[in-house]
């Protein structure tokens, strides 16, 4: 893997050129008359500026926001860590899993997404970049690194709760009179994917395939996923569930309805 320790640098010269402008999840219109002239050599994102009390983030030379709840995603619940014996094994994206580098697996989001990552119960916080799916414990939001988890301090406990929130570059561009704006630029739609609820993981596959038939014969659309832990391997048994968070969500709460109490949604 090529993802680097990512640092935070707060810059209080960025945060005085954002302003203090709210963002209600609506393109923030400027209302001056006769309208600003905007100078740019990209297009306009679709996104609003970017409030004033968002800290900016470099990451590999790049800077990033915390994206506005109203566009972004945000979530809270409990972090977990993994390393041996997933350690050099295939990640979900490809990549080789090196358990030192910033990098974290979700359930749902999107692969390469930037996350800064918050310690609930110390007030540490970090940024990893999503290259895997996991956890596959349903009360659990996101599986972090070694190097993550020690930089967060959760090693003894093993488990934090934690609070994610999704980053976005942002560009700045030149209003009339001399000013600047940071506006972002267009990012992943986290509503959009290929999701499935996953309803039981068996060590047998014969179990995983019994519960897989009785999902299709009851108009589910089910299918058996083998998955190598590297210390032991796994049958997982996944319900399609549309192509749209909410649906899937919506599929979650069905069939936990149904009976299978730890179901929980994946993208894949």
């Amino acid at each position: 893997m090529s993802c680097c320790r990512a640092f935070l640098r707060i810059s209080l010269s960025a945060l005085l050129l954002l302003g203090a402008a709210a963002f209600s999840g609506c393109t923030t219109v400027l209302t001056s008359t006769p309208p600003p002239t905007v100078y740019r050599t990209k297009p306009t994102p679709k996104a609003g500026t970017i409030p004033a009390t968002q800290r900016p983030y470099q990451i590999d030379g790049k800077t990033y926001y915390p994206l506005p709840s109203a566009e972004g995603y945000t979530e809270t619940g409990i972090a977990s860590w993994y390393g041996n014996p997933f350690h050099g094994h295939k990640t979900s994206n490809g990549e080789v899993y090196n358990m030192y580098d910033w990098t974290a697996a979700h359930k749902t989001l999107p692969m390469n997404t930037r996350l800064l990552v918050e310690n609930l119960d110390n007030g540490r916080s970090t940024t990893v970049r999503i290259n895997d799916r996991g956890p596959f414990v349903g009360d659990r939001i996101i599986d972090l690194s070694y190097n993550v988890a020690r930089d967060l301090g959760i090693m003894k406990k093993g488990t934090a709760h934690v609070r994610i929130t999704a980053l976005g570059e942002a560009e700045t561009v030149r209003l009339a009179g001399n000013k600047t704006a940071a506006r972002f630029l267009p990012h992943e739609d986290f509503q959009k994917g290929d999701f499935y609820v996953q309803i039981g993981a068996f060590t047998v596959q014969s179990n995983a395939d019994r519960l897989k038939d009785t999902m299709n014969r009851g108009g589910r659309e089910a299918e058996t996923v083998r998955y190598d832990r590297g210390d032991q391997v796994f049958y997982r048994v996944q319900v399609k569930a549309g192509s749209t968070l909410t649906a899937a969500r919506q599929m979650e709460q069905t069939m936990a309805g149904s009976g299978f109490l730890k179901a929980f949604v994946v993208a894949r």
